[in-house]
């Protein structure tokens, strides 16, 4: 299947409800609304095909996308295109789909890390906030804690809202995994109060920093 055939297929997977939950999360309207199965589905029909991943991503439609994520390979990717790809997508769904397959695995994510952290561009910072967050759980050697928590409690409020998300998470991180730290990453989570009041579903755990920290310490514990 070429690019143009791919997008016709994904025309015919797409369905209304899924349209207006992607939209509800920030999704564009260069999209079909296929569901996450349905693409899973397709990827594992077509394999890894890393020019043909390309091609899907310059169509800027949303299914093209989430599917492209799965057909890239992220040993052929290089640092310019992996900037390229992070600085261009808009829809925190399908960035965050692309650090799970692709970004995190990169033999050169820590670079990478600090070059989108002194970026200008919204998602480059999302992304490096993303990376950040993985650093604080599983390799915390490469951070400075008590001035990330610095950082944190002066920026995180005048934030964009893309980037906020992943600040908090590097803040609850912080505060699961440095019981030395933990007082410090909840006081600083009630004082900015964000996502104090986000709608959580039940058996979810609530994104507000000082209940998810302790929710998650208490099941450890």
């Amino acid at each position: 299947m070429d690019s143009k055939e791919i997008l016709s297929h994904l025309e015919k997977l797409g369905n209304e409800k899924m349209r207006a939950h992607n939209a509800k999360y920030g999704a564009g309207e260069n999209q079909f609304g296929v569901k996450m199965g349905d693409i899973r589905a397709l990827a594992k029909k077509i394999k890894t095909n890393h020019e043909l991943a390309l091609e899907l991503w310059e169509t800027e439609n949303v299914d093209a996308r989430f599917l492209a994520v799965l057909l890239l390979d992220p040993k052929k990717i290089s640092t310019e295109e992996l900037t390229k790809l992070v600085m261009s997508e808009k829809f925190p769904h399908v960035a965050d789909w692309l650090y799970t397959n692709v970004i995190k695995v990169n033999a050169n994510k820590e670079i990478l890390r600090n070059e989108w952290m002194k970026s200008s561009n919204t998602m480059a910072i999302r992304a490096a906030w993303s990376l950040t967050s993985g650093c604080v759980a599983r390799n915390p050697e490469v951070l400075d804690i008590p001035a990330l928590l610095n950082t944190i409690e002066t920026e995180m409020p005048k934030a964009a809202p893309e980037v906020q998300w992943t600040m908090n998470s590097t803040l609850a991180n912080i505060g699961i995994h440095f019981s030395e730290y933990r007082e410090r990453a909840i006081a600083i989570g009630e004082k900015l109060g964000i996502y104090k009041d986000y709608p959580t579903s039940k058996g979810c755990t609530s994104p507000f920093a000082p209940i998810w920290i302790n929710e998650i310490v208490r099941r450890q514990g």
